[in-house]
C-alpha cells in the first residue's frame, strides 16, 4: 500500500477530503450552541450595520433638509444605541469564536497524532519526520485561524453583501442591477483564479514541509556531519530547501493578495456608477438627495466587504490547502487488520510457524520467496546472512511489523493477523539494534507499554529487576531507576541504551523474543551478562538472534541461513560459518 503522503492520485484526494470533512464536523458537534449563538451574533450585527444607511438617507430626506434638528438628534440618539448594541455582539462573536477555534485545534491535534499511532510502520517509511510535524503543527493552525478569526467575519460578510445588494434592488432595481454588475465579474474571476491560488498554497506548505524535514533530519545527524566535516553539506541541503520554500511562499503570497487589487478597482466602478446614475435620476425627479446618500452607503457597503472576502477568501483557500494535508492522514487505513481467529490443526508443537511465506515492500522486489520454517518453544534461533540478505525483514513479519504478501505466519497456531495488537505484543518481544528513548528516567522507559508494573514502587520495581536477574544492568546508571535521560537517551552510550531496551523486553515476559544486533553496540563482558540473563529465561520463552558476531549464535540450538529471498537451515555451526562466507563473496 502506497503511504507517501505526497503521492496522492485525484481520485484519493476526492475521497479523503470528504471522509476527512465528516471526522472535522464531527469534531466541532459539541460546540453547536457556541457556533449558533455566534452566528446570532452577526446576524444582529450585520442587520444594525444593514439598517443605518436607510436610517441615514430618511433622516436627510424627512429632517435635515427641512431643518429639524431636534428629530436628527433624536434619530443620531437610536443610531449611537444601535451601533452599541453592534459592537457588543462583535465582541461576543469574537470571543466566543476565539474558543471554539482553540478547541477544535486541540480535538483536531489529537485526531491526527491518534490517526498517526494507528498507521503501520510502513507509513513511517515513506514519510519524513519533518513534515509530519508541519502537518500536526502549520497546517492545523492554518485551520484554527479561519475558525476562530475568519469564519464569522466571513458568514458576516456574506450577509451584509446579501442584505446591501437586497436593498440595492428594492430602492431601484435598473440602479441596482448596474450597481451590482461588477460584482458579477468579480464572481467570475474568483471561481476561475481561487483553484490556482489554493494549489499556490499546497505547493507553500509542502515546502515548509520539506522545510521543516531537512532541519530536523539535519540535527538529528549533526553528529556524523561534524565527524566528516561536511557542514557545507548541511549548509547546501538548508540553502535548497530554504531557497524554494522562500519561493513557493512568495507565489502564494501574491497570490493570496491578487484579489485585493482586482476588488477594489471594481468597487470604485460601481461607485462611479452609483454616482452617475444616481445623479441622472435625481436630475429627472425619479429620485432624492437622502436616497443617493442611502444608495452609496449600501453600494459601500455591497463592495467594501467584497474586499474584505478577499483577503478571507485567501484565508479559506489557506486553510484548505492546509485541510486536504491533513485530509490525506485522517483518510488513511492501517494495512494490518485484524482478522477473525482462525485455528490452524495442530501438527507440532511450534509457536510460530511460516507456511509458504513471500514478502516485497512497495518498490514491487521480492524479497523472501515461498519461506517455510517452524520455531520450537523454548529454544534458541540464529538468523545468519550477508547484509540485505533478509535477516531483519524475517523478523519483522515474525513481530507481524508487515504482513506476508503470500502465505501466513502462525502464532501458537492462531494467524498472526488475528491477534489484537496489544495481546500480540505481550507475546512477541523485540530488540532492535538502535533502540529508540524517551525522554524521562529509566523507570519510565523499562516501563514503558507495559502495564503489569505501572502500580509499583521503585523498591517492588527493583526486586522484580534482581528476580529477573537484571540488577548488574540496573547498577551501571548511577541514580538507578531515577536515572533521568535526554530526548533520544542522547545522555548515554549506545550501550546504556541498548541495555535499558533490553530490561524493557524481558520483564515483559514474551513468549517469543527477537534480538536483531541487540549486542553489537555492548563489549564482551557486558554481552556474557546479558547472555546469563537470557539463559534464565523460562524454558517456554523462544528466541530468535540476528547477529554478525560468531559467537552469539555459537550455543543457538537450530541456525538458519537468510540470503537471496531463501531461509535454509545451515545444520552445524560449521556449515553456517560456510554459508555465511560464501554468502558475503557472492552479495
Amino acid at each position: 500500500m502506497n503511504y507517501n503522503l505526497n503521492d496522492i492520485s485525484e481520485k484519493q484526494e476526492k475521497v479523503s477530503s470528504l471522509k476527512a470533512l465528516r471526522k472535522l464536523l464531527q469534531l466541532i458537534t459539541e460546540e453547536r450552541r457556541n457556533l449558533l449563538l455566534a452566528v446570532i451574533a452577526i446576524l444582529v450585527n450585520s442587520g444594525i450595520n444593514l439598517s443605518g444607511p436607510f436610517i441615514v438617507g430618511h433622516v436627510i430626506d424627512t429632517y435635515v433638509v427641512h431643518k429639524d434638528f431636534h428629530g436628527v438628534l433624536v434619530w443620531a440618539g437610536i443610531l449611537l444605541a444601535m451601533y452599541l448594541v453592534g459592537f457588543v455582539a462583535s465582541y461576543m462573536q469574537s470571543r466566543m469564536m476565539g474558543g471554539v477555534g482553540q478547541r477544535m485545534l486541540f480535538k483536531l491535534r489529537n485526531t491526527i497524532f491518534n490517526k498517526l499511532q494507528e498507521l503501520p510502520v510502513a507509513f513511517f517509511n515513506q514519510n519524513k519526520a519533518g513534515d509530519l510535524i508541519s502537518r500536526v503543527n502549520n497546517d492545523t493552525d492554518k485551520i484554527n485561524q479561519f475558525f476562530s478569526q475568519s469564519l464569522m467575519q466571513f458568514i458576516g460578510t456574506i450577509v451584509t453583501m446579501t442584505g446591501a445588494g437586497i436593498f440595492l434592488l428594492a430602492i431601484n432595481p435598473e440602479l441596482g442591477v448596474a450597481t451590482l454588475l461588477p460584482g458579477l465579474v468579480i464572481f467570475i474571476i474568483t471561481k476561475l483564479v481561487s483553484p490556482w491560488i489554493k494549489k499556490r498554497n499546497a505547493e507553500s506548505m509542502q515546502r515548509t514541509g520539506g522545510l521543516s524535514a531537512e532541519i530536523q533530519e539535519g540535527l538529528q545527524n549533526f553528529k556524523v556531519i561534524i565527524a566528516f566535516n561536511r557542514r557545507d553539506y548541511f549548509r547546501d541541503r538548508f540553502e535548497e530547501a530554504n531557497k524554494s520554500n522562500y519561493t513557493s511562499a512568495v507565489a502564494a503570497g501574491i497570490a493570496n493578495n491578487i484579489f485585493i487589487p482586482v476588488y477594489g478597482f471594481f468597487a470604485a466602478a460601481a461607485q462611479l456608477l452609483v454616482l452617475t446614475f444616481g445623479i441622472y435620476l435625481i436630475s429627472t425627479g425619479h429620485f432624492s438627495i437622502g436616497l443617493l446618500v442611502s444608495y452609496l452607503a449600501y453600494a459601500v457597503n455591497f463592495y467594501n466587504p467584497l474586499r474584505q472576502l478577499a483577503a478571507l477568501w485567501a484565508n479559506f483557500q489557506v486553510a484548505m490547502a492546509g485541510w486536504d494535508r491533513i485530509s490525506y492522514i485522517l483518510s488513511m487505513e492501517n494495512n494490518l487488520p485484524v482478522l477473525p481467529a482462525t485455528i490452524v490443526e495442530k501438527s507440532n508443537v511450534a509457536n510460530m510457524e511460516f507456511n509458504d511465506v513471500s514478502f516485497g515492500y512497495d518498490d514491487g522486489k521480492e524479497i523472501l520467496h515461498h519461506v517455510s520454517f517452524a520455531l520450537e518453544p523454548g529454544k534458541t534461533y540464529a538468523l545468519v546472512g550477508p547484509t540485505g540478505g533478509g535477516k531483519t525483514t524475517t523478523a519483522s513479519l515474525i513481530a507481524r511489523l508487515y504482513d506476508p504478501t503470500k502465505g501466513t505466519v502462525l502464532l501458537d497456531h492462531k494467524d498472526i493477523r488475528s491477534y489484537q495488537p496489544e495481546e500480540r505484543t505481550k507475546k512477541i518481544g523485540f530488540i532492535l539494534q538502535d533502540p529508540f528513548l524517551f525522554s524521562g528516567t529509566v523507570r519510565e522507559n523499562i516501563l514503558y507499554g507495559n502495564e503489569q508494573y505501572v502500580g509499583y514502587s521503585n523498591e517492588q520495581l527493583e526486586t522484580t529487576i534482581k528476580d529477573a536477574g537484571l540488577e548488574s544492568i540496573l547498577s551501571i546508571f548511577e541514580k538507578g531507576l531515577d536515572t533521568e535521560l535526554s530526548s533520544g537517551g542522547d545522555s548515554i552510550s549506545l550501550g546504556q541504551k541498548q541495555l535499558i531496551a533490553f530490561m524493557r523486553a524481558v520483564l515483559r515476559n514474551p513468549a517469543l523474543l527477537i534480538l536483531d544486533e541487540a549486542t553489537a553496540n555492548i563489549d564482551t563482558i557486558t554481552e556474557q551478562i546479558l547472555q546469563d540473563i537470557l539463559n534464565k529465561l523460562p524454558e517456554t520463552t523462544t528466541r530468535v538472534i540476528i547477529a554478525h558476531r560468531l559467537n552469539t549464535i555459537q550455543n543457538a540450538d537450530e541456525i538458519f541461513f537468510v540470503n537471496a529471498g531463501e531461509v535454509i537451515r545451515a545444520g552445524s555451526f560449521e556449515d553456517a560459518v560456510k554459508m555465511l562466507l560464501q554468502g558475503e563473496r557472492h552479495s
